[in-house]
């Protein structure tokens, strides 16, 4: 499916499974592995549902609905957005201490 090379070393992992888009930190597409997702409230009747073992945990373990806009699919994750991942990593650096403000 995807082949994978170290920027550092040039080793090459081929990668020939979908179901290692379910690990990680961010939410992907389980077809795609596209991080251009969107969050959806309630299920589509147009799209289809994305079927499989990993949705179903996914949706049984409490996850919530997203949407892949390229494979036009809904599934169920439990893992944040990659833009809130980066948002939550970014904001405790960008906070100076005690509330003090950082101007000169």
């Amino acid at each position: 499916m995807a082949i994978y090379e170290c920027k550092k070393c040039a080793v090459e992992e081929f990668v020939p499974r979908r179901f290692r888009l379910h690990f990680g930190a961010k939410a992907r597409c389980p077809k795609c592995g596209t991080y251009r997702i969107v969050r959806l409230k309630a299920p589509d009747h147009i799209d289809p549902m994305f079927t499989g073992f990993f949705n179903l945990l996914e949706r049984l373990s409490g996850g919530r609905l997203y949407h892949c806009r390229f494979c036009r699919i809904q599934f169920y994750d439990r893992r944040k957005l990659a833009a809130e991942a980066a948002d939550e990593q970014t904001a405790p650096e960008t906070a100076a201490p005690n509330g003090a403000r950082s101007d000169a």
